[in-house]
């Protein structure tokens, strides 16, 4: 079952075809549940709790070799550690620390908890671009397509323009469109949401590419959902 209901898709189907009635301009809408599932991330705290675990044990190997002693050989008698039983000590409860944390990273909430927010910025931002390229990029006659993405996860949001669009509109004028969006989207009124993102848009388009006579709808007017 996808994120979004019947009646969500059609709201954002009619913004979209409401918006492109004054505009040559085409809107294409994307939500995604994620756009990374930073396995790489996941790896790196897994080593880093690898690694901080066999520093602390290098560096005070007696008490580490004793509680081995304590809790294994009932302290009876002093045990002659050698360098390869502490060495197999140290790897061995490296490999424990990696493989515990990175079990415990495959829980989907605490993964993104660990995420730093530039890289949270940075996926979706080229996860959006690279279905723009699929999707909507010099798919229209005039190269005037815009993809209006949602990442739910992330809790990010991304607006790519094609080629005539990004020419003549700066970035930070799509702000409006974003922030009437996420005002939505973090009431949990993701589909309502959505469709002011798309009318803001539209609006952005009718200024610079106004619709013409004749104008062909060359896009589907609806939601991806991925």
């Amino acid at each position: 079952m996808g994120m979004m209901s019947e009646a969500d898709h059609k709201i954002v189907s009619d913004a979209v075809a409401a918006a492109e009635l004054h505009t040559s301009g085409e809107i294409v809408p994307v939500i995604a549940e994620e756009s990374d599932g930073y396995s790489d991330i996941a790896l790196f705290w897994a080593a880093v709790a690898s690694f901080t675990a066999m520093s602390v044990l290098v560096a005070f190997p007696d008490i580490a070799t004793a509680k081995w002693d304590w809790l294994f050989a009932g302290n009876w008698g002093e045990h002659e550690w050698t360098l390869g039983q502490f060495a197999s000590l140290v790897v061995g409860l490296g490999l424990l620390k990696f493989l515990g944390v990175w079990l415990i990273l495959l829980i989907p909430r605490l993964r993104f908890w660990l995420v730093p927010g530039p890289i949270k910025s940075r996926r979706v931002r080229q996860r959006a671009i690279k279905h723009f390229k699929v999707g909507a990029e010099r798919r229209t006659h005039g190269r005037t397509g815009v993809l209006l993405y949602l990442s739910m996860r992330e809790h990010r949001a991304e607006i790519v323009a094609d080629e005539a669009i990004h020419s003549m509109v700066e970035q930070d004028v799509w702000g409006e469109a974003m922030a009437d969006m996420l005002a939505h989207v973090s009431k949990d009124n993701v589909a309502h949401g959505i469709a002011a993102g798309v009318r803001d848009v539209g609006k952005v388009l009718a200024q610079h590419f106004p619709r013409a006579e004749g104008d062909q709808n060359e896009l589907p007017d609806r939601l991806i959902e991925l």
